[in-house]
């Protein structure tokens, strides 16, 4: 199957590392204590909290990574 899709690379890796975050925050809950769910759920308000004030600390970092537009004009 070949789907079309608008996702950016950006956003990809974006949500590769959100959702690889949350599955071991699970796993680690369920194999080592439920203090782990904890963890889980602060990302979970982190996310929620994103999308009203459009702060995302893995974006922040993912644009300092990989800038878009002229390579020339790259941020400092």
């Amino acid at each position: 199957m070949n789907f079309k899709t608008s996702m950016t690379p950006k956003t990809r890796i974006h949500d590769g590392i959100v959702g690889t975050l949350v599955l071991l925050g699970v796993l680690l809950g369920l194999a080592h204590g439920t203090g782990w769910l904890y963890a889980t759920g602060a990302l979970a308000c982190l996310m929620i909290s994103s999308a009203f004030t459009g702060f995302c600390p893995v974006y922040f970092i993912l644009d300092r990574l990989m800038p878009d537009g002229n390579p020339t004009h790259a941020r400092v």
